[in-house]
């Protein structure tokens, strides 16, 4: 049996014995969780929103997957994770608030500008999911002829987050909650590099300073 990994472990026992608030973590254990906020965000392990917003737990719900992509409401199929996860947070834990939150350097945004996912014969997984860019990176090649590579990759990162804003809006209980302003949707964009974040001004379509 492979062992379990000792940096793991180490890092565990410092959690344990440095950061671990047993009243915290008991009255959350008793109590349940009632965080006002979802992020849905990229599984990067550069971008990490509870380190980024200085969440303690229970304070934030998120769901991570490959470039932060949340697919449009359907009921056909057999596994939904992600809508899953925004049903219980929307109708379950009524949070108030549903950040998509996108980041620089994305890999899988990078991925789906190129096609290398399509390219890969061994991957099953990724080209079909990063698919769901395929509207936004046709969009971003034609507004951006004769641009840098890195200046598309920026630009498609920022159209994912507007992707899957729309996409949320397919969901009738969302869609519903936000009109009767119950729920706040937001997009938000994280530089890896510089620490800052900006947020999506849905009305001009532009991203601002925070």
């Amino acid at each position: 049996m492979t062992q379990f990994p000792e940096r793991l472990l180490d890092k565990y026992r410092r959690f344990k014995h440095r950061h671990f608030d047993a009243t915290l973590y008991e009255e959350l254990a008793t109590y349940g969780q009632s965080p006002e906020v979802m992020i849905v965000s990229c599984c990067d392990s550069r971008v990490d929103p509870e380190t980024i917003f200085s969440a303690l737990p229970g304070e934030l719900f998120v769901m991570r997957n490959v470039a932060n992509l949340v697919p449009p409401y359907e009921t056909s199929g057999k596994y939904h994770g992600v809508s899953a996860a925004i049903e219980f947070a929307v109708l379950n834990l009524r949070i108030k608030h549903l950040v998509v939150m996108g980041h620089a350097s994305c890999g899988g945004v990078k991925a789906a500008l190129d096609r290398e996912a399509a390219m890969q014969t061994d991957a099953q997984f990724i080209s079909k999911w990063m698919s769901m860019l395929e509207e936004a990176r046709l969009k971003v090649l034609s507004s951006h002829q004769g641009s840098a590579r890195k200046d598309m990759v920026f630009a498609l990162e920022h159209e994912a987050i507007k992707t899957s804003l729309a996409n949320l809006r397919t969901f009738p209980f969302l869609k519903e909650l936000e009109d009767k302003g119950k729920l706040g949707l937001h997009g938000a964009y994280f530089d890896i590099a510089t620490g800052k974040l900006t947020a999506l001004n849905e009305a001009t379509g532009e991203f601002y300073d925070l």
